[in-house]
């Protein structure tokens, strides 16, 4: 495994290289991160995994503050998996002159997790953005954890960089159900059963929902009393009605973001 912290000498290794899969990461790596550098290497001639945590996404200052940094952990793990390349930029790789405030992305960003966390997804692109032009990547993997964040890089990428795939993977749980995240290090045993609980209330009651959104705040209500904190939302989107207009079939997902404590998870199934 091959570690660069500059850009020009990452973009002089891989120049030559046309089959290149890329895993962006925030670090705290696990195995849904894993996951999705498996199906690189499986489809990939090289992969690329970058670390970066980028501070613009984040709208509280103490959130960012408190995101795991276990980088030896990572760079451990990553070995482990036998990646060809770890990228490890610091800010002023990424952002030599700021964010670019301009960027255009999917009027999906109104929804869900973009109604509470304005400028968000904005973030996100611009990065994920800067990431394909410094690496240009084949593929880059992403997994359907961060389901609208997906689809707004992919419809991002799809219009901006013709070149390069974005490849949903599946999420993956814990034994619990619960999807894996960075941020689960930041949950007590407890926060975790609850979290678990969760998972498996709606799932368990996913078409009931389907059929009768109106019960929507009934189950609010029942997850404040399993031990959840404030619940920003759980909406049933027909994905296609929003992401394919033309596809008159109906494809039917739970999405939710609550607190456990000061640690706000996202889900979707």
């Amino acid at each position: 495994m091959k570690i660069f912290l500059d850009k020009a000498k990452l973009k002089n290794f891989i120049r030559d290289e046309d089959n290149l899969g890329y895993v962006p990461t925030m670090g705290a790596i696990h195995k849904g991160h894993i996951s999705l550098i498996e199906k690189s290497k499986k489809s990939c001639s090289m992969t690329v995994v970058s670390i970066f945590v980028n501070k613009p996404q984040f709208n509280n200052k103490k959130d960012y503050i408190k995101y795991p940094r276990i980088l030896s952990r990572d760079i451990s793990i990553l070995k482990k998996f036998k990646i060809d390349i770890l990228y490890l930029p610091k800010e002023n790789q990424i952002y030599p002159s700021g964010t670019n405030k301009k960027i255009i992305i999917s009027s999906f960003q109104k929804q869900l997790c973009g109604k509470f966390r304005p400028g968000h997804f904005k973030a996100i692109v611009d990065v994920v953005d800067r990431f394909i032009k410094i690496i240009n990547p084949k593929k880059i993997f992403l997994g359907e954890k961060d389901k609208q964040q997906l689809e707004i890089i992919r419809d991002f990428v799809n219009k901006n960089h013709k070149n390069t795939k974005v490849v949903e993977c599946k999420t993956i749980r814990e034994k619990n159900g619960i999807a894996y995240s960075s941020r689960n290090l930041l949950l007590s045993k407890k926060q975790k059963d609850i979290a678990s609980n969760i998972y498996k209330l709606l799932t368990k009651n996913k078409k009931i929902l389907i059929k009768k959104k109106s019960l929507i705040s009934v189950y609010i209500k029942k997850i404040k009393k399993m031990g959840a904190g404030h619940v920003d939302y759980i909406k049933i989107i027909n994905l296609n009605s929003i992401l394919r207009k033309n596809n008159k079939k109906k494809k039917y997902k739970i999405f939710i973001a609550y607190y456990l404590g000061k640690v706000r998870l996202i889900d979707n199934f």
